[in-house]
């Protein structure tokens, strides 16, 4: 086939391709808050929801994010995204389960941290909420999962939800508009490679 013949094909393939996206936009009428869940095994899921905060934050949205499973502060996130003026940022979890070995100790600051997030899921002045790690408070028992997708329901209709986490419960994957499962295909932590600054904290 010719160059001539092959831009000719790629032109028809690329104009047929531009009426059904432009369809599809055109289709999209609806304009409401959105739940995303990030979740799976591989890398990237609190990494992806902040990429999405500062879009939020760049197109002026206010946010805010509570961390559930997290216990430090001095995260290079959290560094960069509290010189925002319009974002709440709270760091309310005991660490690792595997370091903290307590089960009602995590359960107490879950619960905390769900109060906090009411707080934002309440608030029509918040444009998203950033909820990382929460799957692990359904995974481990620590907060009702039914009660937790009712207040999610029940936000303001413009508010835009991230929740981050492995293993997300069902019913959370079936009431959210867009989810994102991460696999994993290599870690460089498998191979001996310490925890970087700027790549994982």
């Amino acid at each position: 086939m010719s160059d001539d013949a092959k831009d000719a094909r790629h032109q028809d393939r690329m104009q047929r391709k531009k009426a059904v996206v432009d369809q599809k936009i055109a289709d999209a009428k609806t304009r409401r808050g959105v739940l995303l869940v990030n979740t799976g095994i591989g890398k990237g899921k609190s990494s992806a929801a902040f990429g999405v905060l500062a879009r939020a934050l760049g197109n002026g949205l206010s946010a805010a994010v509570v961390q559930f499973v997290k216990n430090r502060s001095g995260t290079g996130e959290e560094a960069f995204f509290r010189r925002a003026s319009d974002i709440r940022w709270h760091v309310m979890g005991e660490g690792f389960t595997w370091e903290t070995q307590d089960r009602e100790r995590d359960a107490a600051a879950a619960r905390k941290a769900w109060e906090q997030a009411r707080v934002y899921l309440a608030d029509a002045s918040i444009d998203l909420v950033v909820l990382d790690e929460l799957t692990y408070a359904f995974k481990y028992g620590w907060l009702d999962l039914d009660a937790a997708l009712a207040d999610l329901a029940a936000r303001p209709p413009m508010q835009h939800v991230i929740v981050t986490g492995r293993a997300a419960p069902q019913a959370l994957i079936d009431a959210a508009d867009t989810v994102t499962d991460m696999d994993l295909v290599k870690h460089a932590f498998k191979a001996g490679v310490a925890a970087m600054p700027g790549m994982e904290f």
